[in-house]
């Protein structure tokens, strides 16, 4: 069969005559040997000094001479073309071969196991990377949604890739005779950027209309949790805004990051909160001067979709038909809705109480007691004498007890008297603390004064649609 010589065999190739190469080495050496002799006899013969040719001419006295005839250099070609060679073939490295790749994403009751003999990936290398001191706890908790990136030689795991959160990522690679893991650093970029919303109908409502993400507008709520209520305070021409971060990674960008500082402007009421770290590492929200935004206790201790009953010493009692004082606030709500605890307390009852059903009472400082009637369940870390935080959850909405459909049924007491929840003076949380104050001042000032900036940049666009709108 005849097959084009390769150049590269062919040039390289050694010479079947190795004695005629032999012999052109010889010759070349002494060509280039002789050549200078030659040179140097006819020099001598015919001298340029004398100009005649006679051979007498070499006993006068020499004289110098400046001038030197140049050398000629004779280019040759050469005896093959020169030939590019690859960098990796170079180096004696070969191509980085390419693996086949399959992504394995966690559903609820999902096993490593079931998953790798489905994608007929190798079961014995799964064993051998979860005994990873590095892998093993992954392997051990799988979150649902939770994703492996897996690249595999006909079911050979060669590298396995998991991000763990969003700034570390696991590595598992094949060595030789066994797998490596390491968790590598994921670098992220934080840009600020701000927002502003006008409410209509509602705060959701607007913040889409802004283009701001549901979990930003979560996190707003958050902060002013204490002062507004975003059920029943909200009114039409209501503003905010927001200066906050956004996190990048690889150029993208991934989500929100925490916010900054914000201003809510409620039915002529203004609230503004700055985000400050003291040197032990707490984060809180703060008003201008130092205060802490938060509260000894929040008004409503339940995420509800309306009040059903409000604080009502005269009210008629929907099941004994009878008037009966309503000595507390009813939140209707999903069944099953977490009840958080208002306060800082310790529980000194839970179980069944009455027409209450299924209660908590909570203890707190300044001889405060909180209530939550009618759970369906109680938390399972919320225990008869354990102490909670403000925000743990206690218990889930129902209907035990004198109810008719799910709600929480919940009472403030102070000094044994009750209070209506919605209107008591709350008290305050501490403020920031002294040795903090001045180091919170000069890191806040310059937070508030871009916040300021961005409202100022806002307040034409304002007046103009204020103006169009009158």
């Amino acid at each position: 069969m005849n097959r084009p010589t390769s150049p590269l065999l062919h040039d390289y190739k050694p010479s079947a005559n190795p004695a005629r190469e032999k012999f052109s080495a010889l010759r070349w050496f002494a060509i280039g040997l002789g050549l200078p002799i030659i040179g140097l006899s006819i020099f001598i013969a015919f001298p340029a000094a004398s100009g005649t040719g006679s051979i007498d001419s070499v006993s006068e006295p020499m004289i110098a001479v400046n001038e030197v005839t140049p050398v000629q250099v004779i280019s040759a070609p050469l005896p093959f073309e020169p030939i590019s060679i690859p960098d990796n073939l170079a180096r004696g490295v070969g191509p980085t071969p390419k693996y086949e790749k399959v992504v394995l994403t966690i559903g609820r009751g999902d096993t490593m196991d079931e998953l790798f003999r489905k994608n007929k990936l190798s079961v014995g290398d799964l064993v051998q990377i979860a005994r990873l001191p590095d892998v093993a706890p992954h392997m051990r908790k799988l979150i649902p949604g939770d994703t492996f990136e897996i690249e595999h030689d006909e079911g050979r795991v060669m590298r396995l890739y998991h991000e763990l959160d969003l700034t570390h990522s696991l590595i598992v690679t094949r060595g030789i005779g066994q797998f490596d893991a390491e968790t590598i650093m994921r670098p992220t970029e934080i840009r600020q950027n701000v927002a502003h919303g006008r409410i209509e109908s509602s705060l959701f409502e607007s913040a889409a209309a802004a283009g701001m993400s549901d979990n930003l507008i979560m996190n707003l709520a958050g902060i002013f949790a204490w002062d507004v209520d975003f059920v029943l305070d909200i009114r039409a021409g209501d503003n905010y805004y927001i200066l906050y971060e956004d996190i990048y990674q690889d150029g993208k960008y991934i989500k929100n990051g925490e916010i900054l500082a914000a201003e809510f402007d409620n039915n002529g009421r203004t609230f503004q909160a700055i985000r400050f770290i003291d040197a032990d590492g707490r984060a809180d929200y703060y008003t201008a001067d130092g205060h802490s935004v938060r509260k000894a206790f929040i008004r409503a201790p339940v995420d509800f979709s309306r009040i059903s009953s409000n604080f009502n010493p005269r009210r008629r009692h929907p099941i004994l038909n009878t008037i009966r004082a309503h000595q507390g606030v009813d939140y209707a709500a999903p069944s099953g809705t977490p009840i958080k605890a208002a306060g800082d307390g310790k529980i000194i009852h839970r179980g069944r109480k009455g027409g209450y059903g299924n209660t908590v009472i909570l203890q707190h400082g300044g001889n405060i007691t909180t209530l939550y009637a009618h759970m369906s369940n109680f938390a399972k870390n919320a225990r008869l004498g354990q102490r909670v935080k403000q925000g743990d959850v206690i218990g889930f909405v129902g209907k035990s007890g004198l109810a008719t459909a799910p709600h929480l049924h919940y009472e403030y007491r102070l000094n044994g008297t009750h209070r209506n929840p919605r209107t008591v003076p709350l008290p305050d949380a501490d403020p920031i603390e002294a040795r903090f104050k001045s180091e919170f001042l000069a890191k806040t000032k310059p937070v508030l004064e871009e916040l300021e900036r961005y409202k100022a940049s806002q307040a034409e666009p304002q007046q103009v649609a204020a103006a169009k709108e009158s």
